[in-house]
């Protein structure tokens, strides 16, 4: 495992309005890791990661990808340089089409060569996305939908993929298919910081975890010493079935 770090956040304060939802966030993620990121509803996951990806401004605090400060860089601009959030909901565009969908993913890319060859990745991945492409999107499942938004994402070529409940929703099989695809990514090379509120399936195959509470992180460790506390469970993550 390469031990550089390639996204951090350090001691970021976010506010909405007067309300404060973030409380001086600390995390690290290394490169080639899957970090998850968990926690109870409203614990301040999503916000983590709208921070993290600019959507939400911090308050204070620094955020460093790849080594430079990004905090105050506008979001449009983060996917140019690798960093790319696939947000909570799918966020899809159902009135257009499958392909028309995840060319929107490519709109940082100039060369139309390695355009297509993304997208032959993301249809030799999502075979049913090959498929249907020509077809709106509204007409997909929600775990499709899921598959499509992910790979909208791998169009603008992430080297960290920000994943804000991928799991939300779908029936079991679906969240094992997705889940598997989330590791294969891995195995290619993405680095991934996940948030995932099913915290069984998100640590069976996290390099590491952060657990927030109330916009802190209260825990942090190896995703195998965390899958397997079942105090920490009890206490912060809830018995959530895989």
């Amino acid at each position: 495992m390469d031990t550089e770090i390639v996204l951090s956040a350090d001691q970021i304060v976010t506010r909405y309005g007067s309300v404060q939802a973030l409380h001086g966030v600390s995390l690290s993620v290394k490169r080639g890791q899957v970090v998850a990121l968990l926690g109870a509803n409203g614990a301040g996951k999503s916000t983590t990661l709208r921070t993290l990806s600019g959507l939400v401004p911090a308050a204070s605090g620094t955020v460093r990808f790849l080594g430079e400060d990004i905090t105050r860089i506008a979001a449009h601009r983060l996917p140019h340089k690798g960093l790319v959030h696939v947000p909570e909901g799918r966020r899809i565009f159902g009135e257009m089409t499958i392909r028309e969908n995840l060319d929107l993913g490519s709109f940082t890319l100039r060369d139309d060569t390695e355009r297509r060859r993304r997208m032959e990745h993301v249809f030799e991945i999502f075979p049913i996305l090959a498929r249907r492409q020509h077809g709106d999107a509204r007409n997909l499942s929600g775990g499709e939908q899921q598959m499509l938004a992910i790979g909208r994402a791998l169009m603008a070529g992430p080297k960290v993929l920000l994943l804000d409940e991928p799991s939300m929703g779908l029936a079991p099989q679906m969240i094992r298919e997705v889940m598997n695809i989330v590791q294969r990514l891995n195995r290619e090379g993405v680095t991934i910081l996940l948030v995932e509120q099913n915290s069984k399936v998100a640590l069976k195959f996290a390099d590491y975890g952060y657990v927030l509470e109330a916009g802190r992180i209260v825990l942090e460790g190896p995703g195998s010493k965390l899958a397997n506390d079942e105090a920490v469970i009890s206490a912060y993550l809830g018995n959530v079935a895989a």
